[in-house]
């Protein structure tokens, strides 16, 4: 008997490079780990990728992979099992509004991970599913906001959504209201546009303007360590608060400090 529509396995096919003509074939070149393959195209995270692999749930040009480290053409076609995507559906995203003096990821100096706000007294009153304590398994922070800092951090069980807001080629905006001390010139202003450097790198463009005589609006694509506020002191400015207000399309708006909500259906970063 046919699989119907809704149990067919999902088929992700290879994306053209950039610099391909439109129309134009992808060659097969040499072999890419599946499991790498999976993650560009978006269908999930590596380690997720690996542990399908592992049982059984992903086919490639039709056949059953389940050797971790298996290698194909970058022209497969890479399908997932139901059973992979009904475990996807179930992994949720959660939007804390992150208050000062708890740290993004592990606890660290005596200072509490924010993933022990996740819990039934802190999620907001909406209209959205009460919070279940297998929420917390593998509820990992994408992305960070630095013990100082307020506002949006996401945590998240979606390899996905996960690579979405912090691989390297992510291009998801993230926007904070900065508020600062200092002289700042025209000159500087346009240095915090683009023209500064971190580590040895040049930072990709920002967009920086002034919001009121103390508070300025980074809007960034990156998300080096302590960015802004390094930033700042290459122009001479201090930073006196910071507060993520947006990350892409989904805003904090008037979430409570310490509160928490899941990501809604309809919402995408």
């Amino acid at each position: 008997m046919s699989m119907n529509d809704t149990q067919r396995p999902r088929a992700v096919r290879v994306v053209r490079k950039q610099s391909a003509a439109p129309g134009a074939s992808v060659g097969p070149g040499e072999p890419v780990r599946i499991s790498k393959l999976m993650a560009e195209r978006g269908l999930c995270s590596r380690r997720e990728a690996d542990d399908f692999i592992a049982r059984g749930m992903v086919f490639v040009d039709g056949t059953r992979v389940t050797e971790l480290g298996s290698k194909a053409s970058p022209a497969a076609v890479i399908r997932l099992a139901p059973e992979a995507r009904s475990h996807q559906e179930a992994q949720v995203t959660v939007l804390l509004h992150k208050p000062i003096g708890y740290v993004s990821g592990q606890a660290e100096d005596g200072y509490q991970p924010a993933v022990v706000l996740v819990t039934p007294d802190n999620q907001t009153q909406d209209t959205g599913p009460r919070f279940r304590r297998e929420w917390l398994r593998g509820l990992a922070p994408a992305g960070r906001l630095d013990i100082d800092s307020t506002g949006l951090l996401v945590l998240t069980q979606d390899g996905r959504i996960a690579r979405q807001l912090i691989g390297d080629d992510s291009t998801v905006e993230k926007e904070y209201l900065v508020r600062v001390a200092g002289k700042l010139d025209e000159r500087g202003l346009a240095l915090l546009n683009h023209g500064l450097a971190l580590d040895g790198r040049v930072l990709r463009p920002a967009k920086v303007s002034w919001m009121n005589e103390d508070q300025l609006r980074f809007v960034l694509t990156e998300g080096r360590k302590r960015q802004i506020r390094r930033m700042c002191e290459l122009v001479g400015l201090r930073v006196l608060g910071l507060k993520r207000v947006r990350i892409g399309g989904v805003p904090l708006g008037d979430l409570p400090v310490g509160q928490w909500r899941l990501l809604r259906g309809g919402e995408s970063f």
